[in-house]
């Protein structure tokens, strides 16, 4: 693993400090390293990508984020501020380490459209973009979440469930995001689902 990732993160890390947006981005990590054990991908471009992806978050007002994501209406422009902020943080921190300037332009260009993009560019954005998704089926998501969008936490994880066919892109996250799900299910007390 490349010795510069800790360095990258340490740098994101004042950024990362709106939205839970820091024990998101370290589980996000956790994730995408299974998902390169499983479907490979650049690591080089994975993990910087999944490190700084949600760093333009510090460019929007806390009272405005929680319109830009989550169930229900979403404001895309304040979500696509996340995303050419990030991508333009992003570019600074990784030239700042002395990234690879070919390797920091395919993570800058996957970081400017993580969300709002909903095909993948690359296998690499793909597993960057499952990584990013499958912290919504975490166990801290889980108290996070429902908690943010006020809502019962039985009622989001059955509302996870149903959008696993249509976020995921690799099979990895999907099997992944229906392990994770079923956890949460019998968490909130709920009886298993038979899938």
């Amino acid at each position: 693993m490349d010795s510069r990732y800790p360095r990258i993160y340490e740098l994101a890390k004042p950024l990362l400090a709106t939205r839970d947006n820091e024990i998101h981005t370290r589980i996000a990590f956790r994730f995408a390293l299974t998902l390169l054990a499983a479907e490979g991908g650049n690591e080089a471009v994975i993990l910087p990508a999944v490190l700084l992806h949600d760093i333009g978050w510090s460019s929007v007002p806390e009272r405005l984020q929680l319109k830009a994501f989550g169930p229900g209406q979403v404001d895309r422009d304040l979500n696509r501020i996340h995303e050419v902020e990030g991508a333009k943080k992003a570019r600074e921190i990784l030239e700042r380490v002395g990234y690879d300037p070919d390797l920091t332009n395919e993570i800058v260009e996957i970081i400017a459209g993580h969300d709002s993009r909903r095909d993948a560019l690359s296998l690499n954005d793909a597993i960057v973009k499952d990584s990013d998704k499958l912290w919504r089926f975490s166990e801290e998501a889980l108290e996070v979440d429902p908690r943010r969008f006020r809502v019962h936490p039985a009622v989001h994880a059955q509302w996870l469930k149903q959008k696993i066919d249509r976020w995921f892109l690799t099979r990895t996250a999907r099997d992944l995001a229906r392990e994770e799900i079923q956890k949460r299910i019998l968490s909130c007390g709920l009886p298993p689902a038979n899938d």
